[in-house]
């Protein structure tokens, strides 16, 4: 198992630089454009957040699917990311731009573009993160290049976050819409250049068998079959989060209920009397890390997301200075890319497992002591912030990279690799969870009566922002370091594994 050359590392973490321009940037500065720019109420955008995630669930994995069938000269991956370049770029800036529209128009615009955004992403970021599953057959060549990819991540979204409130009154001179829209065109054009820097540089190794037996046109439609198994448990979850009442929560459970007979049954017939969409899920459902990496992947951008979102309402109205919120986000990041970069290092050392339950305890913890933290402590807020974002930084490092661990066990088990399928599936619940994280901000401010375009409601709404900032985050660090204590993969199940596929591979390959 080779040893991937630097250049290569670096070049596939220019992808998430671009991507996280949009994701971790952009995104972080959605909600509050959306409330005090745009003039959508918190509730609106919060349900805006909400719906949007459904077409997510069923996005991903049609894109996972694809991308797995996928094949050309470049591979399976590679294409798909300078196929989505322009129109993530696109929407980026279509996301931020005010039309002057009625109300009504402006809720059917935000819906629209944003509907583009995640779509644009999808296309982008599902192939982007599969390609780490098929650039080296190494478990722990992955772990380096997720410390790589992440490190890119927190440095595109450093560009956003830090800088865009300075930008948009450089751009905006007093207009803050014109200010969002001309900013998001320089890092759309950032965004272009680092997408195609990761094309050119990066190359796919692992080539699995490709299963002919079915063409995708029949797939799909299989999987469209199946559609109200995916999109029933995101509705249950939908209503009962946004409306938290008897009626919600009896559809939840009721929905829940039907799910786990109709998984259960399926299991339990014969896989030959069964599709190969329907064996797909199956592989899926009965490979428990990676059903752990999926809860985890979703509490730990639930911990994120929260997190960040809550960030430029904080330092608007909290501490009183809406600019230091990029200065706060500067810190944050610079912060990340170490934490990012000594991933690898420290699983060497404690174990992928070990040290996943170690950062989110840690974190969760230092998250917690913000509920203490005196109003306009400035360097309490900033010291405390960098010690917890250095182990969160380390999550989804590791998430991504042990997601490559159960394809390689999903492999190894079944004698069937979906890398596309398995990668999909955890951007979604990533984007999922950001999307609820989001939703989840502006539900807890609505509550509070906060709307961002009447200044008479803003003191109530203090202590809710406080909540958002320390416990609620914190919550879901807490329950990821319970459902992580049921990882079953651990270093020499890993190498064990890892050895036995290149066995199997060389024996299958040509001679």
């Amino acid at each position: 198992m080779s040893t991937l050359p630097t250049y290569e590392k670096v070049g596939y973490a220019m992808g998430d630089a671009a991507a996280n321009l949009v994701w971790r940037g952009a995104l972080a500065y959605l909600a509050v454009f959306y409330t005090d720019t745009f003039g959508l109420t918190a509730a609106a955008a919060a349900m805006l957040f909400l719906v949007v995630r459904l077409s997510d669930g069923v996005t991903d994995i049609i894109m996972g699917m694809i991308a797995d069938r996928t094949s050309t000269r470049w591979g399976k991956f590679r294409p798909w990311i300078l196929i989505s370049t322009p129109f993530l770029a696109l929407f980026m800036v279509l996301c931020f731009t005010t039309p002057d529209l009625s109300d009504q128009n402006k809720l059917i615009y935000a819906y629209v573009t944003y509907i583009g955004l995640t779509l644009a992403y999808t296309l982008n970021n599902v192939p982007y993160s599969a390609l780490m599953g098929v650039m080296t057959a190494s478990d722990t060549e992955r772990t380096s290049l997720s410390g790589f990819r992440f490190a890119g991540a927190f440095g595109g979204g450093l560009l956003v976050m830090g800088f865009l409130p300075d930008l948009v009154a450089y751009f905006g001179a007093g207009d803050d819409s014109k200010g969002y829209q001309y900013s998001m065109y320089l890092f759309a054009a950032i965004l272009m250049a680092l997408m195609v820097i990761t094309f050119v540089t990066t190359k796919e190794r692992v080539t699995p068998t490709i299963d002919q037996s079915s063409k995708l046109s029949t797939e799909l439609k299989d999987l469209f079959k199946n559609l109200p198994f995916i999109i029933l448990p995101l509705l249950a979850t939908t209503l009962f989060f946004y409306y938290r009442n008897l009626y919600s929560a009896a559809f939840f459970f009721l929905v829940m209920a039907l799910m786990w007979f109709v998984i259960k049954r399926l299991i339990n017939q014969d896989t030959t009397s069964i599709s190969r969409t329907q064996r797909d899920m199956v592989d899926l459902l009965t490979n428990k890390p990676w059903l752990i990496l999926l809860g985890m992947g979703f509490l730990t951008m639930m911990f994120n997301g929260i997190k960040y979102g809550v960030i430029a309402y904080y330092f608007k109205y909290q501490v009183g200075d809406e600019l230091m919120a990029g200065q706060y986000f500067v810190a944050l990041l610079l912060v990340s890319i170490l934490g990012a970069l000594s991933t690898s290092y420290l699983s060497k050392i404690w174990g992928k497992r070990n040290l996943f339950i170690i950062s989110l305890l840690l974190s969760g913890l230092l998250t917690a002591g913000f509920y203490w933290v005196p109003d306009g402590n400035i360097v309490a807020i900033f010291s405390l912030g960098c010690a917890a974002e250095f182990f969160a930084a380390m999550m989804p490092t590791l998430f991504f990279s042990m997601l490559g661990d159960s394809a390689d066990y999903s492999e190894w088990k079944n004698g069937r690799r979906a890398t596309g399928l398995i990668y999909s599936a955890g951007t979604f619940v990533q984007k999922t969870g950001g999307g609820f994280a989001g939703a989840l901000v502006l539900v807890v401010l609505a509550g509070y009566g906060y709307d961002g375009m009447d200044s008479s409601t803003i003191a109530a709404s203090l202590p809710g922002m406080k909540l958002l900032l320390s416990w609620i985050p914190a919550g879901f660090a807490f329950a990821g370091v319970i459902l992580m204590l049921f990882y079953p993969l651990g270093c020499r199940q890993n190498q064990e594994i890892g050895e036995e596929l290149a066995k199997r591979r060389n024996t299958l390959a040509p001679a």
